[in-house]
């Protein structure tokens, strides 16, 4: 092997963060042509997971590491959301270890890569690219292992895991959650409210955080959300919340 090979393996090596995914897309970008990551590969330096992407050889990656190279290879908004962040913060009863369901969130029209679609990261994945919210607002950072991820705040990640009940969650799954997060920021709360664009989502938010009687509910300025108009159905022979015009389980009557 050349000096200019040898060269080029090691600070690829010394700079790809352990546990995490390179694409093919981002190696040509810092110069790695084909013929020499398809080199690296015949000498076992690299494995592909999938066309078009690769994890360094005895390396063991998770979603984690997938999750790093759509955001900082791909500049792709997906992030972990919804139950998934919460559970990250330790605002669910689950353990990272015996998470089932990923839950990621993009913006309408952003598709996950076919590899990692086919590879098994022993959790099912559960997508929803939408326009739930229209930038970043309520990211933030996470550290896993030697490397970063951007995943929900937990103002945003409820109102994430509002937007999929009932398909993936119970009324009854989102109010124990609720009731964990005591100490969200009103401000950032206010922010994402005015700019989600689910009426369901708000209405539901708003209801739970003052049925539980949550003191940072004070600092929100419902004269500044946008709430629709007519009545939503949450669920089937509930009882009806005038305030916020929507049926909630009868349990909740108020």
């Amino acid at each position: 092997m050349t000096t200019e090979k040898r060269t080029k393996i090691n600070k690829l090596i010394n700079n790809w963060p352990n546990g995490t995914v390179m694409v093919s897309k981002y190696l040509t970008k810092m110069g790695y042509k084909q013929d020499l990551y398809k080199f690296y590969q015949i000498h076992n330096w690299i494995k592909t997971i999938g066309f078009g992407a690769f994890k360094k050889s005895n390396d063991n990656i998770e979603w984690y590491g997938a999750i790093y190279a759509f955001q900082k290879q791909l500049q792709l908004t997906i992030h972990p959301g919804g139950k998934t962040a919460l559970e990250l913060g330790g605002y669910s009863h689950y353990l990272q270890s015996s998470m089932i369901n990923l839950f990621l969130f993009g913006f309408r029209g952003e598709k996950l890569p076919q590899w990692h679609l086919n590879y098994n990261w022993n959790v099912n994945t559960k997508y929803s690219a939408n326009s739930l919210f229209l930038d970043n607002v309520g990211l933030k950072s996470y550290r896993y292992r030697d490397f970063e991820i951007m995943i929900s705040s937990p103002e945003r990640a409820i109102l994430e895991m509002l937007y999929h009940f009932p398909k993936y969650h119970t009324f009854d799954e989102c109010y124990h959650i609720m009731e964990n997060l005591a100490g969200l920021q009103p401000a950032l709360c206010q922010t994402l409210l005015e700019q989600c664009n689910s009426v369901k989502v708000k209405r539901m938010f708003l209801f739970l955080a003052e049925y539980i009687d949550h003191f940072w509910l004070d600092g929100i300025n419902l004269s500044k959300i946008n709430l629709g108009k007519g009545k939503r159905v949450l669920v089937q022979n509930g009882s009806y919340v005038k305030k916020y015009k929507i049926t909630v389980p009868k349990v909740f009557k108020v």
